[in-house]
């Protein structure tokens, strides 16, 4: 099972290509209901029926944005799929032919949703973000021109600034963090140039931007860009970081298991804030389990989407011992 999205009180998880619902007022009773499936070929059919393969593979849904009006839109391999309220399949809406699928999507409280492409670019060919305004019909939104960035890490929302942070990389100027309007006419980058503003997992709070680095060169850590553009660091993390979200007053960071010359950690950790958003430490850890990286997925531990209006932290391990693909629920103290 893989959390996947919150909207509200209700997450959102998948069981291969069968998305699931369930109200999270008490974990130890959930209740989850069918919502929709996905029939992918035939081949993904047989490859998702086991844990193993469905790594191998990349089986599954790999990202989920609730619209508002109840319209769902999921990222599956080579393609993004969606479905509109009360339908309980979903139907490909847009095929990706560049790279298998976008890392993240994200809905605007007006129902515009974004994503960026993100696929290997050896070329440094350009690079799309795509909009669309039901799930269906997608159009390019912007452009980043040849040679100017690698790929499209995340597309976040901030509702304190009703903007958008587009965060991008790989290496050397094309590792940005970009401030948008949510329709794109206005584009400006805040932060460039070096691997600390390579990243993936960016969380807006009332007081500014927590984000995680993402880098296999140097040491990661996790920061604060506060609302006047300060940036501050906070905490020194154990490896790359690509997922992070918030739970009430409380952020929350993992880090992956993917070797480098600096990354060495084994296991992946959970850091968290307790008494203030800016005081993160180690919270949770699991070992890296025995498949290779790589072919098998790094270890990691994947956080949902959306608006979490719960005091629960969900998420999901990935390639860890005993708790490979298991989804798991937190009650975070206030």
């Amino acid at each position: 099972m893989r959390a996947l999205a919150w909207s509200g009180d209700q997450l959102y998880a998948a069981r291969g290509y069968q998305l699931l619902r369930a109200r999270v007022e008490d974990p130890s009773n959930l209740k989850w209901e069918p919502v929709a499936i996905f029939r992918p070929e035939l081949k993904r059919r047989l490859t998702v029926s086991n844990r193993i393969t469905a790594r191998l593979f990349r089986d599954g849904f790999h990202a989920l944005a609730v619209l508002p009006t109840g319209g769902l839109i999921a990222a599956v391999a080579g393609a993004i799929v969606s479905m509109r309220p009360q339908q309980t399949e979903f139907c490909v809406a847009h095929t990706i032919t560049r790279g298998t699928r976008p890392l993240h999507i994200t809905a605007l409280p007006n129902d515009l949703v974004y994503w960026g492409e993100y696929f290997d670019n050896s070329a440094r060919d350009e690079v799309h973000i795509y909009r669309s305004s039901d799930g269906e019909n997608w159009e390019i939104a912007y452009t980043f021109p040849r040679g100017a960035i690698r790929h499209v890490h995340n597309v976040v929302y901030d509702p304190w600034e009703d903007c958008l942070w587009v965060l991008t990389g790989d290496y050397g100027d094309e590792c940005r963090i970009l401030q948008v309007d949510c329709k794109f006419n206005r584009v400006e980058t805040v932060l460039q140039g070096n691997q600390q503003a390579r990243a993936v997992a960016l969380v807006p709070m009332s007081d500014g931007l927590y984000f995680s680095s993402d880098t296999p060169l140097e040491s990661n850590f996790i920061y604060c860009l506060d609302r006047t553009r300060k940036l501050i660091q906070l905490s020194p993390i154990s490896s790359s970081s690509i997922y992070g979200c918030r739970v009430g007053a409380h952020v929350f960071f993992s880090t992956m298991v993917e070797p480098s010359q600096v990354n060495r950690d084994l296991r992946v950790r959970i850091y968290g804030s307790q008494t203030n958003p800016q005081d993160l430490r180690p919270l949770l850890e699991w070992r890296k389990d025995a498949w290779p990286l790589g072919l098998f997925q790094y270890g990691n531990a994947v956080f949902p989407d959306g608006n979490n209006t719960t005091p629960y932290l969900a998420l999901t391990a990935v390639a860890v011992r005993s708790e490979d693909l298991v989804t798991s629920i937190y009650r975070i103290r206030p």
